[in-house]
This record gives C-alpha cells, sequence and structure tokens, in this order.
C-alpha cells in the first residue's frame, strides 16, 4: 500500500471516531449518560453496532475519550505555565487561555454539570480534579496567603460558572463569559498585587 493510501485509511479512520465522538456527546447531553446505549449510538450514526465496537468497547471509553479530546487544551495550558514566571502578566495570560479552553470543551462541560453522579463514578471525575490541582499550582504563588490562594481558585471557577451557572443573569452566553473573564482577571490582579506588596 502506498504512504499516501495508508494516510486516507488512516484519516478515514480518524473521522468515524470523531463522529462517533460527537454523536455520542449529543447524545449524552439530550438524554443522559446512563440512558444513552451503544445500540443508539450506532443508529444515530447509520452504522452497525460491530463496527462502533471497532472504535470503542464501551460508554465509558467513549466518554473518556472526549473528555481527553476536549480538555487536552487544558493539558496543554498547564504545561505551558509551569514553564513561565510567576508574573502578573503571566496569571493573566492564563485565565485568558483557560476561558478559551473552557469555550471549546463547553458540550463537554455542560455534560459534567448535568451528569455529575456519572462524572463521580467514572475516572473522568478524578483526572479533572487533577488537572484543576495543575491550574491552582501554575496560577498560585506558592507563599500566598489563604485569601489569595482563594482569589487564584475562584478566578478559575468563576469562568466556569460564566459558562454554565448564571444564565439567569441575562444577556447572552458570550457577554456573560466575558463578564466573567473581567471578574476573573481581576481576582488574579488583586491576588498578585497583595502577594507582591512591599
Amino acid at each position: 500500500m502506498s504512504p499516501t493510501m495508508d494516510g486516507t485509511k488512516q484519516r478515514r479512520r480518524g473521522d468515524t471516531r470523531q463522529r462517533i465522538l460527537d454523536v455520542a456527546l449529543e447524545l449524552f447531553a439530550e438524554q443522559g449518560y446512563e440512558k444513552t446505549s451503544l445500540r443508539e449510538i450506532a443508529e444515530r450514526l447509520g452504522v452497525t453496532k460491530a463496527a462502533l465496537y471497532y472504535h470503542f468497547k464501551t460508554k465509558e471509553e467513549i466518554l473518556v475519550s472526549l473528555f481527553e479530546s476536549l480538555t487536552r487544551p487544558m493539558e496543554e495550558l498547564i504545561e505551558w505555565g509551569r514553564r513561565q514566571p510567576h508574573t502578573l502578566e503571566t496569571k493573566q495570560e492564563i485565565v485568558r487561555r483557560y476561558d478559551q479552553a473552557l469555550a471549546g470543551a463547553a458540550p463537554l462541560f455542560r455534560f459534567m454539570q448535568e451528569n455529575q453522579a456519572t462524572v463521580r463514578e467514572l475516572r473522568i471525575g478524578e483526572t479533572f480534579k487533577q488537572r484543576m490541582r495543575g491550574l491552582k499550582d501554575i496560577i498560585v504563588d506558592p507563599d500566598a496567603t489563604m485569601t489569595d490562594q482563594v482569589r487564584c481558585f475562584t478566578a478559575l471557577l468563576t469562568l466556569h460558572a460564566g459558562m454554565f451557572l448564571m444564565q439567569d443573569l441575562g444577556g447572552d452566553l458570550e457577554e456573560r463569559r466575558k463578564a466573567a473573564l473581567e471578574v476573573a482577571v481581576d481576582l488574579v490582579t488583586q491576588a498578585h498585587r497583595d502577594a507582591h506588596a512591599s
């Protein structure tokens, strides 16, 4: 087989895998993780269950794969942040980049919000906690007071709230996100200034 044909075959397999993930996330969001079967995912895709099994053996495998692909920007942000100095500019950039990562993973985070029991039971819950600890480590100064540690961690949670919990405030999603980002940047700025006040 020529390299071109092999590349095409690989890309097709990747496309099918991505289609499975997209359809599964739609169904999980519509009817919940527990109520969605592999058969329903296969039917919505228009493939056999055997074709689905070729890529994923269980719903948990699908969910873990979804989680890993949609939260990869978080992991990349943590790696980037570990290489940066603990300056105010770095912390503000971490908040901005995390806001972008959340926006890209909005369907997954909405699923996590609506299916908290499932998330706790499966290993993605623990993985998510580890990633949040990683974010905390790159945004909080090692010698920060407890108040400033809370400010920094709250900045991250504020971004979550702007995405998912503030629908009742009115305005559209983009307006809420922008406001939450502004508040989050203010929180890390205040924490940094307190920590470095002479």
